[in-house]
């Protein structure tokens, strides 16, 4: 299996030198090449890669506040020309920090690492998952996969879901921060009991943690409001009539 990889540097020497690196590499696959953060943030909201091997001075958007900003990061690897970074880099879980100029031996030392937490990782899903799938409906229980861990989830417990692009962000009783996970809404809501509903494009809820209904908006709590989509008014409003008591 190819890791996708995306190469980052805002000097054109540099960038072609790491380019020229990893396709050195047998199992590394350049996905895109960037002059800039900005630019590389531009390409990864259309597309996704396994790693991506970041300069950290760059103008505009440094490469360890661009990683910082990212939502759900790639394994990522750093090289600057400043040591002094090191500390910092592994504060953000780098998997390798290359310090300016490398060799290709150095190169060489960071990809195998990339492979070795990436074959770790996959090892870790085929053993959480040789009886139930990632993601399974058993016993109330959901497995998602969220920044390299996989964590189980108590589907009573989702109060709701919301979808951002490609992944997905799902809300649990009493959690201040929600899930972050890769995922289609298609695909969860395949997954959900029948008292989970979808009332817009970016959001189904769970209709047991609703607090009230106020036009077109469904409150779940007193800082969250939910706008009802066009196209699931009917079905939402179907289910309402259901459990209507009054004139």
């Amino acid at each position: 299996m190819s890791i996708r990889c995306l190469a980052i540097d805002d000097e054109p020497l540099a960038l072609q030198q790491l380019v020229a690196y990893i396709g050195k590499v047998p199992f590394l696959e350049l996905a895109a090449q960037c002059q800039s953060a900005l630019e590389a943030r531009q390409f990864l909201e259309n597309d996704t890669v396994d790693a991506i091997f970041c300069d950290i001075n760059m103008p505009d958007l440094n490469g360890m506040d661009f990683v910082k900003s990212l939502v759900v990061p790639p394994l990522v690897v750093f090289t600057t020309a400043y040591s002094e970074y090191a500390v910092e880099g592994f504060r953000v879980n780098a998997v390798d920090y290359l310090l300016k100029p490398f060799g290709l031996q150095d190169f060489q030392r960071a990809a195998n690492r990339l492979k070795e937490r990436l074959d770790n990782t996959s090892a870790s899903d085929i053993s959480l998952t040789s009886h139930h799938s990632p993601l399974t409906s058993d016993n109330n229980i959901l497995f998602l996969k969220t920044d390299y861990r996989i964590v189980k989830v108590s589907i009573p417990d989702i109060r709701y879901i919301e979808g951002m692009s490609e992944y997905l962000k799902v809300w649990i009783e009493g959690e201040a921060k929600p899930i972050i996970t890769l995922l289609s809404m298609k695909k969860i809501e395949e997954r959900l009991p029948d008292y989970f509903m979808r009332i817009h494009r970016s959001y189904i809820i769970n209709l047991n943690k609703i607090q009230e209904v106020n036009k077109n908006r469904v409150i779940m709590d007193a800082d969250t409001y939910l706008p009802i989509g066009d196209l699931y008014k009917e079905s939402f409003q179907s289910y309402l009539n259901t459990k209507f008591l009054g004139k």
